[in-house]
């Protein structure tokens, strides 16, 4: 696929060297292994040609939201499936996320006059890393099942090839969602009211806007869905608002890094255990090299064992070096265990890595800018504990992911209780120093 010439240098794009399709001269980690090429390349046309899933006034938009982040004026709610399905994509369910993000953000406007920043993981998360390429059952071994954008889940040959259709597939869901969030968006004002005074906000109620994010993992669609922008100079990824790099693909000579480089999107960026403050240091330089406040999003995913290791010298090194990025906390990658043979992860981890979160950032002077939770609408039984009470005997009852165990809707709610109570704590303590 042809890209298109790269602008001249700005501000907004300071690197000539950049451009769409430069990532494919870099080393390029979790990518999928498509066995035809030519299928390939008429899947990127196709999707070169697409009109943009979400407007660029939006994306700025977004980044005006994270600059207040940055100036410590707001809060991140990020959240959604950890992969989204085709099977069980419907309207319902794109509801049922969007009134649970919606309900979780006025539990923690009700705890402090912050705003909350309301960003779904949604509309392109189709797509995840995994550990392993392959996944043997039994004598069996086959491609490992990467995420309905790649290959299917069923354990048999067939269902596992890598195919390029998919991503038509995938694109043509992600603007069916965004069209169902505008929607909802439209007929949500009219339950402000009510759902404000169930959780005892009384500030008036305002339309929220409900921001798109995914990892931006398949660098083939992501390319294909980039445009040039001629009003602000800029190259941007109209596949959604913001995307992340994640920790098994933030190399620093690598393409995914290269990639998000060009863009005008925020990009968050996975920082685990195993990242270093001198590497995260250029990591930062290399996707932001102009300090732009909303640019950037940290997003710490450490364990509740280890996030009071590792948070304090990079939140310490980062500070120091005086850029102006956001800190959020994913407390969900790090805490996951293997409970009767099924992934899980406890409701009283997550909870002990957020606050110990909000602990070191008021520690480091640092603003606790937002979570980042893997969670759904539905009634699984995915992870264990919360106020619902879910033990090891109630597992097996109602699990449905195929990658990463989720929140329920009581154990989200559960969460976001806490974390009101963390930022109510954190506004007081700010109130107090001054």
């Amino acid at each position: 696929m042809e890209a298109p010439a790269p602008p001249a240098p700005t501000e907004e794009n300071d690197s000539g060297d950049w451009s769409p399709d430069s990532w494919r001269s870099r080393p390029a980690k979790q990518l999928a292994d498509y066995p035809d090429p030519l299928a390939v390349e008429r899947v990127e046309r196709r999707l070169a040609g697409s009109e943009p899933l979400v407007e660029i006034a939006d994306i700025i938009h977004l980044r005006a939201a994270l600059s207040r982040v940055a100036a410590g004026e707001a809060f991140i709610l990020q959240g959604g499936d950890c992969a989204e399905s085709f099977a069980e994509f419907n309207a319902d369910k794109v509801r049922a996320t969007y009134n649970l993000l919606l309900r979780m953000g006025a539990e923690l406007r009700a705890a402090s006059p912050i705003d909350v920043v309301h960003l779904a993981r949604i509309a392109g998360q189709f797509a995840k890393p995994r550990s392993s390429a392959t996944e043997t059952i039994g004598e069996v071994t086959l491609p490992s099942y990467r995420g309905d954008a790649v290959n299917g889940p069923a354990f048999n040959a067939r269902a596992r090839v890598h195919d390029p259709k998919r991503l038509l597939d995938a694109h043509r869901q992600a603007q069916v969602t965004i069209e169902l969030l505008h929607a909802f968006a439209s007929a949500s004002y009219a339950d402000l009211p009510r759902v404000a005074a169930e959780v005892g906000l009384q500030a008036p109620p305002h339309a929220v806007t409900m921001f798109t994010s995914h990892e931006a993992l398949l660098l083939n669609y992501e390319q294909a869905l980039t445009r040039f922008d001629e009003a602000s100079e800029q190259y941007w990824a109209t596949s959604g608002h913001m995307l992340w790099i994640g920790d098994r693909t933030r190399q620093l000579d690598g393409a995914h890094v290269e990639y998000a480089r060009g863009i005008g999107n925020p990009v968050g960026l996975k920082c685990g255990p195993s990242i270093a403050a001198d590497d995260l240091l250029r990591l930062i330089d290399r996707l932001d090299p102009h300090d732009r406040a909303g640019k950037l999003v940290l997003i710490g995913r450490f364990g509740a064992k280890l996030v009071d290791e590792h948070l304090p010298p990079l939140m310490r090194a980062v500070k120091r070096s005086g850029r102006n990025v956001v800190w959020t906390i994913d407390p969900m990658h790090g805490n996951t265990c293997t409970v009767q043979g099924l992934k899980t992860r406890m409701v009283s981890d997550i909870i002990r890595e957020i606050s110990t979160f909000f602990a070191v950032a008021e520690a480091e002077g640092v603003h606790p800018g937002g979570i980042h939770l893997e969670m759904t609408g539905s009634d699984v039984t995915e992870c264990l504990g919360g106020s619902g009470r879910l033990a090891r005997a109630d597992l097996e009852r109602r699990y449905l992911t195929g990658c990463d165990p989720r929140l329920n809707e009581r154990q989200a709610l559960d969460v976001a209780h806490e974390v009101a109570g963390l930022i109510a704590h954190a506004s007081a303590s700010r109130a107090r120093a001054a």
